[in-house]
């Protein structure tokens, strides 16, 4: 799901976004609520009509944003109260509150409200979080009267094995439309982040959409994909776009190294987006350095569909009973080994010494 936190995916317009594949979007309570408000988007026909976007829309509840954005948040058992990283002015956020946002913004899934500690975080710390989460979440549930969406529970319980599942089996027995999996990707690296997506999605029902929130690199959707996830959402191909890092099948390039310089083959050469079609790493790069605001576009553009054409295949590939061999060449076209528990996948296939992976040779 590319993230359009203001109801506004940066740099690319609705209809770019369906000709990029993208099936569904996320936008952020939070920010929402602050500005210009979730009562001013109900009045004016509800988010979808208010961004001009007809598919469905996610909206995250805030509970990372008032931790994380919101200064001197103080959380309660009751709720957060936090001052706003835009003027300064004080706010009192509940699971009631987040439930009455999220349907007057309309969205088709809305999430419960749940509290996302910092890594790394105590034991200590984590077991009154979850259950906090946990009454949170009763509470929303509880308060979504809304029959037209969906409501989605949160699993917390940080980098702890046993509360992760502690953590799922809570909020999994309370009952909600689909599960996601909080307080990842925030600074514990991949092999724990993928540890804790097993943990969890093994205590998750299979018939009920899994969603890990905050994660979106090529590779992460693909192990976590593996590992039973369905859903995901990140900012990295936007703000890659932007920042001018590109995603192609061996890998991700910086448009602004020289080596482009006069480079005629567009960003990946079996790419079908608008960009790759039509044109240049030259000319992109050309863009860049000169800070064109055209060149963040197509390069967005370019990064929005490769992710949403790999999650395609990862599709094709689980329908096909072809997803370990698909996960094999994903690595070996980016001369890598595959991720394990003694390898983190970022030792290179030349440093190797003549040993075969993959089927390819080093």
């Amino acid at each position: 799901m590319p993230v359009g936190t203001q109801a506004s995916v940066k740099g690319i317009a609705p209809r770019e976004l369906r000709e990029v594949g993208a099936q569904m979007i996320l936008a952020n309570a939070y920010h929402l609520y602050l500005r210009p408000g979730h009562k001013l988007i109900q009045e004016l026909g509800g988010l979808h009509q208010f961004m001009a976007w007809n598919g469905p829309i996610l909206t995250d509840s805030g509970g990372y944003q008032v931790m994380s954005l919101g200064s001197n948040c103080a959380v309660t058992d009751d709720g957060a109260e936090f001052k706003s990283h835009i003027d300064g002015s004080s706010h009192y956020m509940t699971p009631e509150r987040t439930i009455e946002i999220q349907e007057a913004l309309g969205a088709d899934i809305a999430m419960v409200f749940d509290e996302c500690l910092a890594f790394p975080a105590s034991r200590e710390e984590v077991e009154p979080s979850i259950r906090r989460t946990t009454s949170w979440a009763k509470r929303c549930r509880e308060a979504h009267h809304r029959s037209d969406q969906a409501l989605f529970g949160i699993v917390q319980g940080a980098h702890y094995p046993d509360l992760r599942r502690k953590s799922a089996r809570e909020i999994t027995s309370i009952g909600f439309d689909g599960y996601a999996i909080g307080g990842v990707s925030v600074g514990e690296g991949k092999s724990l982040m993928y540890e804790m997506v097993e943990h969890v999605t093994a205590e998750l029902p299979e018939s009920s959409p899994r969603y890990l929130m905050g994660v979106g690199l090529p590779e992460d959707l693909l192990e976590c994909a593996v590992r039973g996830v369905d859903l995901f959402d990140c900012v990295a191909p936007t703000r890659h776009g932007r920042t001018g890092w590109l995603y192609t099948a061996t890998g991700r390039i910086h448009i602004k190294n020289a080596k482009h310089i006069r480079e005629e083959e567009p960003i990946d050469a079996a790419c079908r987006c608008y960009t790759c079609q039509n044109f240049s790493r030259a000319y992109l790069r050309h863009l860049f350095i000169t800070r064109e605001l055209f060149g963040l576009r197509l390069n967005t553009i370019h990064n929005l569909h490769m992710l949403t054409e790999l999650m395609a295949d990862i599709r094709k590939a689980i329908l096909s009973n072809e997803l370990e061999k698909f996960r094999r060449t994903f690595y070996a076209r980016r001369g890598v080994l595959v991720p394990s528990d003694e390898n983190d996948g970022r030792k290179k296939i030349e440093d190797l010494k003549g040993e075969r992976v993959l089927g390819v040779s080093a």
